[in-house]
């Protein structure tokens, strides 16, 4: 039997943090929120995106500087607190018995390396219910683009949602992820961090229930980035519909009709696709053994997250 010493519950701390710290590395290796968002250091409560709206381009220099208006959105994004914890008896800690909670403390890392990409899928699930900077829904068919750079004159209405009248299947998405801003952000206030509770004299939980608690804490939320650089479609996954939504997104342009150059390079898809998603862009051949004109036209990202 272990005798419970200060120095005992010190190594055992150190012994979960690097449990911890490792799954958490190994995990976090292996997500996709980092290909599809942008990542924006957070130092205070929440952060303000008022320059999302637009940036101008390049002009040669005739004269004097011609200073234009970046456009204020407004779009706020606020950071959120995340925990997960666990308990350990403490005679599991007398009776050497801690070989049960490794797998436990490795889970918990790999959960919080995790975690963004399972706010990211929900974000972009729910694209077509939740507002980005423009007052739109993140995916919706009637987003304003004004013909001055300036964001006046009367809007015409681009659409980044193709849902078909009838009978919609499940939605597929086409993004953008080559620029600096990608499609999502995620903003991380705090990382997760590995916290222990084992001192009877400040632990209730140890004085009280006889238990040593264990937890991780965050801070971080995720937001919208340019609606310009994402597309999501209820139309069968093939290479025809693909093709409508590459065109679309290519045609994209600015206030004041400047094209953006946007060239989609990711497509993503729910478990349920997966197949379609494949023969759609990884496959050489087509049926009949026609080439296939979208082959690796770009590249594919399955998300479980995105199931129904």
């Amino acid at each position: 039997m272990a005798i419970i010493t200060a120095s005992l519950l010190e190594a055992l701390r150190t012994g979960f943090k690097k449990t911890f710290e490792d799954a958490y590395a190994s995990m976090k290796a292996t997500t996709f929120y980092t290909d599809v968002a942008t990542i924006v250091p957070s130092t205070t409560a929440s952060e303000t995106y008022g320059w999302l709206g637009d940036f101008p381009d390049l002009r040669e220099w005739v004269g004097d500087r011609v200073i234009k208006d970046m456009k204020e959105s407004g779009y706020q994004v606020l950071n959120k607190e995340w925990e997960s914890t666990v308990g350990v008896k403490r005679p599991q800690i007398e009776d050497d018995n801690l070989g049960i909670y490794t797998p436990m403390v490795q889970s918990m890392g790999q959960s919080a390396a995790r975690h963004p990409d399972i706010l990211i899928a929900e974000l972009i699930k729910n694209g077509n219910a939740n507002e980005c900077y423009d007052g739109q829904y993140f995916f919706d068919t009637d987003h304003p683009v004004y013909p001055n750079h300036d964001g006046t004159g009367t809007a015409a209405t681009v659409s980044n949602y193709d849902v078909p009248g009838t009978s919609p299947g499940t939605t597929w998405y086409l993004l953008d992820t080559s620029r600096p801003l990608k499609p999502f952000i995620f903003q991380e206030r705090k990382r997760p961090e590995f916290e222990a509770k084992t001192d009877p004299r400040t632990s209730d939980a140890v004085f009280t229930s006889n238990q040593f608690q264990y937890g991780v804490y965050a801070r971080h939320n995720v937001g919208y980035g340019f609606w310009q650089c994402a597309y999501a479609s209820r139309q069968p996954l093939n290479s025809d519909n693909l093709d409508a939504a590459m065109q679309a997104m290519m045609e994209f342009t600015a206030d004041g009709g400047r094209p953006l150059g946007i060239m989609p390079n990711l497509l993503v898809v729910p478990p349920a696709l997966r197949s379609a998603a494949n023969k759609t862009v990884e496959v050489m051949l087509g049926d009949g053994g026609a080439s296939n004109p979208n082959y690796k036209a770009v590249d594919v990202k399955v998300i479980p997250w995105l199931a129904a």
